[in-house]
């Protein structure tokens, strides 16, 4: 049996396991029966994004989740972080959002939360995993006779908007801010103009008109080479790009030049530190992070921590260390003291409040960090055997690192979800850099290519 769970929920994206309706149902079933409670009639949220198989999926889903007794709650078009908040504001048992990111419209997937709004550890996904693989779950709600009902939630963006717009103080709203917004014809086409213009700023929005095909197309975080451009050419403050279900933001500056995930964690780091909200002093985020994040943060004296890949992850690891804030280079950031997870909307919030604490543009904010040159190849392997057992890899691996002294780093790792392994390499001058990593990639691929 082939691992269901991928690091951001059950991906039916080019793997053994297609995300097909009769999948979805038996997913419904094994989510019901693994949260359901004993006493009072339990509920389920369901929410997605905009892709064309959203309302086939959530169909069945809903059907399984009601075959055992459970009701569902549906909030319709909604970011993930949204139906996160949905989940535990309205004390639902769980929440699932059908949505596969950032990927193209004809993928599709399923992430699920916990009724307390976090996303689910190991040991509850391998819970879920074994039900779903049990041919048992398909007959198992034969005897439950008071099915569920179906419910709509028809205020749920208004409410996630209401939450967003709260963590915003009056000092600090955003009148005469010039933004374009990318929202990816995806969740957030709706909610985050909204939230931006009704905080007083002057947005102009890109990728808001959904068709259920366009999702990702050429736009959104993925693909911020038309924001860039709108930006300058509008003389805007800032442009914010969000992924499809908008637990992602990439920032453009007044200049047109795109800020990596790294760049806004330090921003807000800094921010955070100097207004006495950074508890613990320390901030979350992972082996891929750029070397320079470590440095910035070093130099304002604040403790830098490292996790695996994966914004569950980095959650996991700022739950147990007492972190607030934490996020990764790809643009997912974790503001713990407003919400469980990872929201797009919320970092651009906090990234925007910053800026107007310092009365600069965010170009100048952005300078606080070095972006170390960076080359990241992924090669397509035939097997995935620890890499420290295999003499020839672990000894290029070393060798590199010889080379690159303390200017540099190598994280060489397979994917979580695909056959490809994954070559990056940080140093002082690009040119070093991908020749390091393109010499490591020619010997994986010569050792476990296909």
């Amino acid at each position: 049996m082939g691992k269901l769970f991928g690091t951001d929920g059950i991906r039916g994206v080019a793997n053994q396991y297609p995300m097909t309706p009769e999948m979805a149902v038996i997913i419904g079933k094994a989510v019901a029966a693994i949260f359901k409670g004993d006493h009072k009639q339990s509920k389920i949220i369901i929410g997605k994004d905009t892709r064309i198989s959203g309302d086939m999926l959530e169909h069945a889903l809903v059907s399984g989740i009601c075959s055992m007794g459970v009701d569902a709650y549906l909030t319709g078009i909604l970011p993930t972080p949204g139906v996160a908040f949905m989940t535990s504001s309205i004390g639902a048992n769980a929440g699932i959002v059908i949505s596969a990111s950032h990927n193209p419209y004809y993928d599709n997937g399923i992430k699920i939360f916990k009724g307390n709004g976090y996303k689910l550890s190991d040991e509850e996904e391998s819970q879920i995993e074994k039900l779903i693989f049990d041919k048992s779950i398909a007959s198992s709600s034969k005897s439950v006779r008071d099915t569920g009902r179906v419910y709509e939630i028809a205020d749920a963006g208004n409410a996630y908007g209401n939450f967003l717009k709260q963590t915003i103080s009056e000092n600090y709203y955003f009148k005469d801010i010039k933004i374009v917004m990318d929202c990816s014809n995806g969740a957030t086409f709706e909610v985050a103009p909204a939230i931006l213009t009704e905080l007083g700023a002057k947005v102009k929005t890109l990728y808001v008109t959904p068709d259920g095909k366009n999702i990702n197309d050429n736009c959104g975080s993925q693909h911020p080479e038309n924001l860039k451009k709108a930006v300058v050419k509008n003389g805007a403050h800032i442009g914010l790009a969000f992924d499809g279900d908008g637990d992602r933001l990439i920032a453009v500056d007044e200049k047109g030049i795109v800020a990596t995930g790294d760049q806004i964690l330090a921003v807000c780091a800094k921010f955070m530190k100097k207004k006495g909200l950074l508890k613990g002093n320390r901030v979350v985020s992972t082996v891929m992070s750029n070397i320079g994040l470590g440095h910035a943060l070093k130099e304002m004296g604040i403790k830098h921590m490292t996790t695996n890949v994966g914004d569950r992850y980095v959650m996991e690891k700022m739950v147990s260390s007492g972190a607030i804030l934490g996020g990764e280079d790809s643009g997912h950031m974790i503001f713990l003291n407003y919400h469980t997870t990872g929201d797009g909307i919320l970092a651009a919030l906090r990234l925007i409040e910053a800026m107007k604490e310092e009365s600069k543009p965010i170009s100048e904010l952005f300078k606080i960090m070095t972006v170390f040159p960076q080359v990241l190849i992924n090669v397509d392997v035939a097997r995935k055997p620890d890499l420290k057992n295999v003499p020839v890899i672990k000894d290029a691996i070393k060798s590199v690192e010889t080379g690159l002294e303390k200017k540099g780093r190598v994280v060489v790792r397979y994917s979580g979800t695909q056959p490809i392994c994954r070559i990056m390499v940080e140093g002082p001058t690009i040119d070093e850099t991908r020749k390091y990593c393109q010499q490591l990639a020619d010997i994986v691929k010569e050792t476990l290519g296909k």
